[in-house]
């Protein structure tokens, strides 16, 4: 049975007659009364009463008739359903982020890509940045935003920069600093600092590492985290001091004071990775949608 058997069916079962048929269907009119009885016979049951000059469908053909009818509509549903995806209207991106650096860049992307696509689904992904690299390489994530790794790290990985965020020092409202604007790197050093997690954000680690180095200097480390969150608190609490993207205000509010630091660390770059020459037309939108907000929410060209 063929897709064409149905439609030549259904044409003869709404006029009853195969002659208003085929003109409707622009073949002959043999080429249809064949077409129908090739379709009975691979049904084995008639669909049409013929009488003298007219057709009426059978019990059979009756119900046959709405079985027809609901297959082609599920075949053009199928299709449009298909061009859609296949022209990026509809679908779903995965995408990896940095929660702290992509506080102000991501809401703004997400708001225009929907805009221009507002039937993509869009999910996000709250992950460490070798968790996110890992992803992006096997394929389960898009497009990933994330503090820039070193080469080494992005192997049959492309990578742009979006621009950068500027590093400080977070204490409690109530810490000795927090009376100051500013702090130097040499009496961070004799504080106790609270971090990210040396497992899941190793390239945070070898960034404290080199700013001190760079000073002469060493640092002790309090407590570990593994989210934004459970940071955030424990330096509320007392106990210890961070060091930061600035972007943690938008998250951390009056629960924290933010420092300049002296001398000032350079700042982090924020980049887009993906998989090299597997970026999809609807993941490279959300790129290009990335490119234009950076701008409008004030993030500034990486140095």
């Amino acid at each position: 049975m063929e897709l064409r058997h149905l439609r030549y069916f259904l044409a003869v079962a709404a006029t009853e007659n195969v002659t208003k048929a085929a003109l409707e269907l622009h073949v002959s009119q043999p080429a249809v009364s064949r077409q129908i009885r090739d379709l009975e016979a691979e049904l084995g049951f008639p669909l049409f009463e013929r009488g003298a000059k007219s057709l009426k469908l059978t019990a059979a053909g009756r119900s046959f008739q709405e079985e027809a009818k609901a297959v082609l509509a599920r075949l053009e549903d199928g299709m449009e359903r298909s061009r859609s995806v296949a022209s990026g209207e509809v679908g779903e991106l995965q995408i990896g982020y940095a929660m702290s650096p992509t506080v102000r860049l991501l809401p703004e992307v997400l708001r225009e890509f929907q805009r221009l696509k507002p039937r993509v689904k869009v999910k996000l992904h709250d992950l460490s940045t070798d968790e996110m690299i890992t992803k992006v390489r096997e394929g389960q994530l898009d497009l990933a935003f994330l503090v820039r790794v070193e080469s080494s790290w992005l192997k049959k990985l492309q990578w742009e920069d979006l621009g950068s965020v500027a590093v400080c020092l977070a204490v409690a409202p109530g810490h000795p600093f927090a009376q100051q604007s500013q702090v130097t790197l040499a009496t961070v050093s004799g504080e106790a600092l609270v971090v990210f997690s040396a497992a899941d954000y190793p390239e945070y680690h070898e960034f404290l590492t080199a700013i001190f180095r760079k000073e002469g200097l060493h640092y002790h480390i309090s407590r570990e985290h593994d989210s934004i969150a459970s940071l955030i608190a424990s330096v509320e609490a007392g106990t210890g001091v961070a060091i930061l993207t600035d972007s943690i205000a938008c998250f951390a509010g009056p629960r924290l004071k933010l420092l300049s630091l002296v001398p000032s660390p350079p700042p982090l770059t924020l980049s887009a990775v993906w998989s090299k020459g597997k970026l999809g037309e609807t993941a490279r939108l959300f790129l290009e949608c990335a490119r234009k907000v950076k701008t409008e929410v004030s993030l500034p060209e990486s140095v």
